[in-house]
């Protein structure tokens, strides 16, 4: 019983953020080596391959079911039911959390990804993703400004079990599709773009394992990255950033010892690249703000829904939708592939209504300090 109690006590431990956040290091580049592409990680970017697979859109390089996203739920999933923390919740305010994460998507696809995207790229050398964390960091701290002003989503209630497994069943049924490649005729989905990044894939087997692995870690460890930057703005809280840090850290030395590592920077010298460039910041600053708002970033909203939260299997739906509206309706200047910093003139009114959107409901869904209390009890 007292080693029981030890061991959930090291889940929850420090020590334990790190060497989840040094699994992710390690494996992230590792994936890359194997023929993934860059980053060997990024959740938006494989959401979007899996919105493409199932024809939502056709997006050159954007088309292949990603078993590491499978391999995050089911990995998740796992975890919660072995140490019985799966508990099937939903009701939180779930039209809000679809279009946060339609908008954060949105906002991730506008330049180098979800955060861990952004961390991973950074780890490379890609000197792009350090502008764009810090349009990131902005976002998480306008979403905390929120927060403290009373922005609150109400907790979700208890439901049927059944209810928080039907997401871990989707990512079972896309596994299906992907190992056995099930189609009715050539013209069906799933599809398979071979143009990158979509054509650039580690080995499916290896790529599931990985997913699970840090699925596991991830929900025994509750790691998030916006967590990190939200809770050292709202409680001076480092507990997540130190699994932040380590994973940043250790990507960069796998990528060194790999040959990886290669600093580069997009320059943006002519006055409308640089538009372009603000635009697509802020894109990010629009998805860690809704990231912040919705509860986790893009990985943590997989890790949840793993363990039966259908508020997050539904901002997951959400960013799902997000990535099929972007490139069926232009809102790249590019295809699933190519040079950050060009939103669309359709993307920037996007982007601005994502703004919009969180402003609004971040005044209007607010309870008082009093009612916190209460719920709190």
């Amino acid at each position: 019983m007292m080693n029981k109690k030890r061991l959930i006590n090291y889940f929850g431990s420090k020590s334990f953020m790190i060497f989840t956040g040094c699994v992710i290091g390690i494996l992230a580049p590792i994936l890359h080596r194997l023929g993934n592409p860059e980053t060997g990680l990024c959740v938006a970017c494989m959401e979007r391959d899996i919105v493409g697979a199932l024809g939502l859109h056709q997006a050159p390089g954007g088309q292949y079911i990603r078993p590491e996203i499978i391999g995050l739920v089911l990995g998740s999933t796992l975890s919660a039911v072995l140490f019985r923390e799966f508990k099937a919740r939903e009701g939180s305010a779930p039209i809000i959390r679809f279009f946060l994460g339609f908008f954060a998507m949105i906002g991730s696809l506008s330049f180098t990804g979800c955060p861990f995207g952004t961390l991973l790229r950074l780890a490379e050398g890609n000197l792009n993703a350090a502008l764009a964390l810090i349009a990131l960091i902005a976002g998480v701290f306008t979403g905390v400004l929120f927060i403290r002003g009373g922005f609150y989503l109400e907790r979700p209630k208890k439901t049927k079990t059944v209810t928080g497994l039907i997401f871990p069943c989707l990512m079972l049924l896309l596994f299906l599709l992907l190992f056995f490649n099930i189609r009715v005729n050539d013209y069906s989905a799933p599809f398979r773009s071979w143009n990158e990044p979509s054509s650039l894939n580690a080995p499916i087997w290896i790529s599931i394992i990985v997913g699970l692995v840090i699925g596991f870690l991830a929900q025994r460890s509750r790691f998030c990255t916006i967590g990190g930057f939200r809770d050292a703005f709202m409680i001076r809280n480092g507990h997540y950033l130190y699994g932040i840090l380590a994973m940043v850290i250790m990507a960069f030395i796998m990528n060194l010892i790999l040959g990886q590592y290669n600093v580069f920077f997009n320059n943006a010298t002519e006055p409308a690249g640089i538009i372009e460039y603000i635009w697509s910041l802020l894109g990010m600053m629009l998805a860690g703000l809704a990231f912040t708002m919705g509860g986790g970033c893009a990985g943590r909203q997989l890790f949840l829904s793993g363990e039966g939260d259908t508020d997050a299997a539904v901002f997951v739906l959400g960013m799902l939708c997000g990535a099929a509206i972007t490139y069926n309706f232009g809102l790249l200047g590019r295809p699933a592939c190519g040079t950050v910093g060009d939103l669309s003139i359709l993307g920037n009114i996007t982007v601005v209504s994502g703004f919009i959107f969180c402003l609004v409901i971040g005044l209007t869904m607010r309870i008082s300090k009093g009612e916190f209390n209460d719920i709190s009890r």
